[in-house]
């Protein structure tokens, strides 16, 4: 007889990564849960969050009756994810740390400990997410051995595994997988990548894991908790006082703690006015905050971004792109936002293009432009630059149409407004 494929299950202490691991032994499979440790966080009473996630981890093995592991990844977080979190914003830029720690420690990191200490056949998570893979086509993947060398044999058959949204789309959580490496993803399974959220509840409902249900969603940043943010980022980066400077007439209407701490199209909370502001540029030399006074203000709005190098879910762009230079797709840039149709340019340095078919509110450097055809996550890349705003293409409208009717009445071109 067969011995049992051994899935190595990630435990968060939540109710998601809880009936995974449940689903997974319901299917006869030897399964092991680890909680992950990557953080020393203390919340305001002292005590450390991480501490209770674990106890619940803990306690959903016993339930489940299987092996509980508890691994300490704090350092190589701090390494490669909070550090590059901070280097992000000192920059003026907004950071996403889910999918940089999706990257680096939970399918690098986990997966590798998974493997190597363990023996694991598999991995597994409670991401909403599926792969184009079977369970015994994830079994059989530890057979295929990688070519040693930097570049993969061209003519090397390899069929690359796809990365698909969820069947529940509003819990979809391909957007924080879309760094993912293909050889972690050929060995994960995705238990509630075909489920929806409720039946997930209804499942630990029923198979008592009362303790995971009662507890709250886990938003925002792990390691800021509940934490006022700009007090905790202050903690490590150095204040650079400056300016709120209307983008309409260049007045000071206040001051503030750093320019880095502001996110495109979040409310400017500016002392003394009532009315609400929004931020819609940032001056890095001289550490002034650009804001406009509406929400759907127009100088929020943009149509064209380039990225990093893009990293695709199938290791390399996909054949039409390649083909012609440029494809339409979709992509969203925030979690659960509507998707965007757009049109892809790719450039000789694997960076690209995106143009957006209609102006999208506050693109955001920093932040992962992830991109999708259908209902394959392709991949994604990190916006670094921005297209002009419409306000800067209407005010750069009127102005060349006033230096055309002034040089039609005989005038000179005159100073610029």
């Amino acid at each position: 007889m067969l011995a049992a494929r051994h899935v190595v299950c990630a435990l968060s202490g939540g109710v998601d990564s809880a009936v995974a691991a449940l689903l997974l032994k319901r299917r006869g499979y030897q399964v092991t849960g680890v909680f992950m440790k990557n953080w020393d966080s203390v919340d305001e009473r002292g005590v450390c969050t991480a501490d209770k996630d674990c106890e619940d981890a803990y306690k959903v093995c016993q339930i489940l009756d299987i092996p509980f592991h508890q691994v300490s990844f704090v350092k190589e977080y701090w390494n490669e994810v909070f550090s590059d979190f901070l280097n992000e914003y000192e920059k003026g830029r907004t950071p996403n740390p889910d999918i940089t720690c999706n990257k680096h420690i939970k399918f690098n990191c986990f997966f590798h400990y998974a493997v190597d200490n363990l023996g694991a056949d598999a991995v597994a998570t409670g991401h909403y997410a599926r792969t184009s893979l079977e369970d015994e086509e994830v079994f059989q993947q530890k057979h295929i051995k990688r070519p040693e060398g930097l570049f993969r044999n061209r003519f090397e058959v390899r069929n690359a595994v796809k990365l698909l949204q969820a069947a529940d789309n509003f819990k979809d959580q391909t957007f924080f997988l879309s760094q993912v490496s293909q050889d972690a993803l050929r060995r994960t399974i995705f238990p509630l990548g075909g489920l929806t959220k409720q039946f997930v509840k209804k499942i630990a409902a029923e198979n008592r894991l009362h303790h995971v249900l009662r507890k709250k969603e886990s938003m925002g940043i792990c390691f800021v908790g509940k934490r006022n943010f700009e007090n905790f980022i202050l903690q490590y980066l150095q204040p650079w006082p400056g300016n709120f400077i209307s983008i309409e007439d260049n007045k000071v209407l206040g001051t503030h703690q750093g320019w880095f701490l502001y996110t495109l199209g979040q409310r400017a909370r500016i002392g003394g006015l009532r009315e609400p502001w929004y931020v819609v540029e940032k001056d890095g030399a001289k550490g002034d905050v650009f804001v406009a006074p509406r929400m759907d203000h127009p100088a929020l709005y943009r149509d064209l971004l380039r990225t990093n190098r893009v990293h695709w879910v199938t290791e390399g762009p996909p054949a039409a792109l390649v083909r012609d230079k440029m494809m339409e797709c979709h992509f969203r840039f925030r979690h659960q936002m509507a998707l965007v149709p757009c049109v892809l340019t790719l450039n000789q340095d694997g960076t690209v293009w995106v143009t957006a078919v209609k102006a999208v509110r506050a693109l955001t450097p920093g932040q992962f432009a992830v991109f999708y055809k259908g209902d394959e996550c392709l991949g994604s890349g990190k916006i670094l630059r921005l297209g002009p705003s419409a306000y800067t293409l209407q005010r750069g409208r009127s102005r060349s149409r006033a230096a055309s009717e002034g040089s039609s009445d005989g005038a000179g071109p005159g100073p610029m407004p």
